[in-house]
């Protein structure tokens, strides 16, 4: 039969041949056990519970990520995410959805300059190789283009970053609903 131990929240299953029902003390059980216990009827066996690491998840982290490309609020789609160009709103003004957890930090600097240069790069190159440009001109207009597109890029991959944290429950993101289940019950 099944024991499971809960620790840190997490419940691991090991496995006991000589306890039962009458030996074992009710609070191990799982529900399933605690139905089987009851009812005297079944024979006990083993029951495999989920391990809640590999849990799906209930929020789809596509659509969010959707939502903060387009710099909306993660769950609903439609609230503004941030109040000016980089600073996040604390709560949707439509959902009144919590948004003060994210903890972008750095992440969309790093993204973007990634992709900035991934793509400006080569441009340079082909640019340089293909037509010979003078080299203030090449630095006018791919100064420009890095800027622009630095800019444009930069509020974005900070949605994205916060929609992914939303939709993973990082930070903080969730625990408004572990504490309105607990006031229900």
């Amino acid at each position: 039969m099944a024991i499971y131990m809960k620790r840190s929240g997490i419940r691991f299953p090991s496995l006991s041949l000589k306890k039962n029902c009458d030996t074992e003390p009710q609070r191990h059980l799982s529900p399933q056990a605690l139905e089987r216990c009851k009812s005297k009827t079944s024979a006990p066996r083993r029951i495999e519970m989920p391990n809640p690491i590999f849990e799906p998840d209930t929020r789809p982290i596509w659509r969010s990520m959707g939502f903060g490309w387009r710099r909306k609020c993660p769950n609903c789609g439609q609230g503004a995410l941030f109040k000016n160009y980089l600073s996040v709103r604390p709560k949707c003004t439509v959902c009144r959805q919590d948004l003060f957890h994210h903890r972008a930090d750095d992440g969309p600097a790093y993204l973007t300059i990634l992709i900035v240069a991934h793509i400006m790069a080569p441009l340079l190159h082909f640019t340089f190789v293909t037509w010979r440009l003078e080299p203030l001109v090449m630095l006018s207009i791919f100064t420009v283009g890095c800027l622009a597109l630095s800019l444009y890029l930069l509020p974005r991959l900070k949605g994205v970053i916060i929609a992914v944290q939303w939709a993973r429950y990082m930070h903080g993101f969730g625990h408004e609903e572990n504490a309105r289940n607990s006031e229900n019950t």
